[in-house]
């Protein structure tokens, strides 16, 4: 597995004040130190709303470079901020991860008339009524961009779905009658056929919208120094569509394109269905795990040793991202799965400094969440999160032992490479406790310090290659040979308030 760790360079709450682009490129520096190789950054797109965070998604070709929807830029800035801080990125050696919404449209010109039928909301694949007309708002012109970039103008063939009649203000889900015009068959099948998520849904069995997107996919990768993709409601759209457009966007522009779908469920058998489907072209979102350990963060002593159990990052941890927040859970979102803050530090370390999966760390929970921006939210874990990267980045390699042998202390070691010492981390959601664990014989002798500052006595490796690890009470230790660490280990300033820049 790549030694990259994603970080989710937003959350749902960053004030609209066209700077983000801004914020992201000054604060690269620190990022790239603390060992972020990659920054999944929120989609760029011009929204139907300035102020919106670009999930309510008009015009793929606009970055904030016309006079659309009330503004030039979109609310992370305008395109040459975004270039400007890509290319920065790129220059440090940090890929950008799109966030590529290409389920829907919304923000229409006008409304359209067409031929339709109302579906059960839980049941989309059942009609509640013979075909009528609906008026929806399918009507796309982009006037203010013209034909740059793209003729494409998109219109009612080009949708499955609406949720709005315009003519008898009727919210109510409609799919689109017309000749090979159906709900996608490859998706989801929750609520029947999950084609429907919301707005406009694009039609990708269309030969132009097929065209047009591939196209787009080809154009931005292109433009920008892109290292990946995240395909947002994944679970909502064409998985072959999927396929076609990741091998197209490989072949045209970038052949190690990381991609990773949204199929956001707890089903993990879902998901490998997903990856399988798609030839395991893409990774996926540890959904199951992130629940597993929202679950386990508020019950009182839970069994940590099955914390991984039927989790994607369990069975298939190639193709598995595994997180703990992201800007879809935090508090108040659609897919809100708190992880209790007691138990935020024990969750990151097992994302980050474990051999399996692909690690994502959450803006949110590193700057602090600006929901209410006189009295923005602290950093989560006490501004720790930068030394449990930094341990990553310099300890967490080659091989793995667990000691999942106690309900409630587990521990794990890293046995390191030619390069790296490795490390050893215990976790503990009840009292204090130690675990013994084996390190290597190489370290007889040797002393070993708490990178979390947990613990100011070192611990000394027995001649068997053998230490006792302690842990505070509902705590994290991680361990590394003191040899040749500088004094002050990984614990360097990092400068937690973003919005200083």
């Amino acid at each position: 597995m790549s030694r990259v760790a994603v970080r989710s360079a937003f959350e749902w709450h960053v004030p609209a004040d066209r700077q983000h682009w801004s914020r992201l490129k000054n604060s690269l520096p620190g990022l790239k130190s603390i060992g972020v190789d990659h920054l999944w950054i929120p989609p760029g797109c011009k929204g139907m709303d300035p102020s919106g965070n670009g999930y309510d998604i008009y015009d793929l070709y606009d970055l904030g470079e016309f006079d659309q929807k009330g503004s030039i830029a979109t609310k992370w800035g305008t395109k040459t901020d975004l270039e400007e801080m890509a290319n920065q990125a790129s220059a440090l050696g940090i890929g950008i991860i799109w966030d590529a919404v290409l389920n829907h449209k919304a923000g229409a010109e006008y409304p359209e008339q067409f031929d339709a039928v109302a579906v059960h909301p839980q049941q989309r694949d059942k009609m509640v009524s013979k075909p009528l007309q609906v008026h929806g708002w399918t009507g796309f012109d982009f006037p203010g961009r013209g034909n740059v970039y793209s003729a494409m103008k998109y219109h009612w063939p080009h949708f499955s779905g609406v949720d709005w009649d315009d003519e008898s203000k009727t919210q109510q889900i409609f799919r689109i009658l017309g000749p090979n015009k159906d709900w996608a068959p490859d998706v989801s099948t929750e609520n029947g056929n999950y084609d429907y998520l919301t707005f406009a849904d694009l039609d990708h069995s269309h030969p132009d919208v097929h065209s047009d997107l591939l196209q787009w996919g080809s154009w931005i990768t292109e433009l920008l120094p892109l290292s990946g993709m995240r395909l947002d409601a994944a679970k909502h759209f064409s998985v072959q569509f999927q396929r076609d457009f990741i091998r197209h966007v490989r072949k045209q522009v970038n052949p190690d394109l990381l991609v990773m779908g949204e199929y956001w469920t707890g089903d993990v058998s879902a998901i490998q269905h997903y990856l399988k489907e798609l030839d395991y072209e893409a990774m996926a979102y540890d959904v199951p795990l992130l629940e597993k350990l929202s679950r386990i963060s508020h019950i009182p002593h839970a069994d940590l040793r099955s914390i991984f159990d039927d989790t994607l990052v369990k069975l298939q941890p190639d193709h598995a991202v595994t997180f703990v927040t992201n800007h879809d859970t935090q508090t108040g979102q659609m897919m809100d799965t708190p992880v209790a803050p007691s138990f935020k530090l024990l969750a990151y370390a097992l994302i980050l400094l474990r051999k399996e999966g692909l690690p994502s760390l959450f803006y949110g929970d590193l700057y602090g969440v600006q929901a209410n921006t006189k009295h923005p939210m602290t950093p989560e874990c006490d501004g720790k999160l930068p030394i449990l990267t930094r341990a990553r980045k310099n300890f967490a390699y080659g091989e793995q032992d667990d000691y999942f042998d106690q309900p409630n202390c587990i521990g794990f070691v890293r046995y390191g490479n030619a390069n790296h010492r490795g490390l050893a981390c215990v976790l503990s959601n009840a009292g204090p406790n130690w675990k013994q664990m084996f390190v290597g014989k190489q370290y007889s002798g040797s002393k070993w310090i708490d990178l979390l500052e947990g613990h100011s006595a070192p611990v000394t490796i027995d001649k068997k290659g053998c230490g006792n690890f302690p842990v505070k009470a509902m705590g994290v230790s991680v361990w590394v040979d003191a040899a040749g660490l500088k004094p002050e280990g990984l614990r360097e300033d990092f400068n937690l308030n973003i919005y200083s820049y």
